[in-house]
């Protein structure tokens, strides 16, 4: 599945509000604005979905997570074999709330692309965005953990982390996408985010809890495309 830039991914995490049938819901809604407004959105729904929801919508799926080992003897280890089999496009790494270490990212980054899976890999500070761009990522997205789920954004509260992500990164390879995340609620946040250099954004509960996901993603959509 093809990924354009600017985008928009959502990482599902695990709220009740994109539990099953929630989750196919959240997903078939964003493909809609999806194709409302030509800009590129990607979903991470929760794991047990993943095949489900990759076969009922035509935008790209991610795992939120997944694991470096070959098939065969590794229970409980969710392989890249496995998440290619189920019809996703690529996976989220390294996540906050999923830390892994460098060795293991380096083999996960090196086996999903020989899969031919996207893969974008979460960094918290500027420095370990590059760090992790000389490990070849297609997309690293810029996340402070004490951001993340608080309502307030990156890329208005603290602009010089998103700045300084962006250079640093392309420093190590121009051909890396930045994305932005933590608190990004508003299609403003967005504006921010792609004035300072990200080609898109990683967002998760100003979606998958909003009262109105159509809405607050349509608006979300509707920033990307005015620029």
């Amino acid at each position: 599945m093809k990924v354009d830039y600017p985008m928009i991914l959502i990482n599902f995490k695990t709220y009740r509000e994109s539990l099953g049938q929630k989750g196919l819901e959240l997903a078939r809604a964003a493909e809609r604005v999806s194709k409302d407004t030509g800009v590129c959105i990607a979903v991470a729904p929760q794991t047990p979905d993943l095949f489900r929801i990759a076969s009922s919508v035509g935008i790209p799926v991610f795992s939120q997570h997944a694991d470096p080992e070959e098939p065969g003897a590794h229970t409980g280890s969710l392989t890249l074999d496995s998440l290619k089999e189920a019809g996703v496009s690529g996976t989220i790494l390294n996540h906050s709330e999923r830390r892994l270490r460098l060795d293991i990212i380096e083999e996960t980054l090196r086996r999903s692309s020989s899969l031919g899976l996207i893969n974008c890999v979460c960094a918290n500070t500027p420095l370990a965005g590059r760090a992790l761009a000389s490990f070849g990522p297609d997309m690293v997205a810029i996340e402070p953990p004490e951001l993340i789920g608080s309502g307030v954004s990156v890329s208005k509260a603290r602009p010089e982390i998103v700045s300084d992500a962006v250079r640093l990164i392309k420093e190590v390879t121009i051909g890396i996408h930045v994305l932005c995340g933590a608190g990004i609620t508003s299609g403003d946040d967005v504006s921010a985010a792609i004035r300072l250099g990200a080609e898109g954004v990683l967002v998760a509960s100003g979606i998958v809890k909003a009262s109105n996901p159509v809405k607050a993603l349509t608006n979300l959509a509707e920033h990307c495309v005015q620029h």
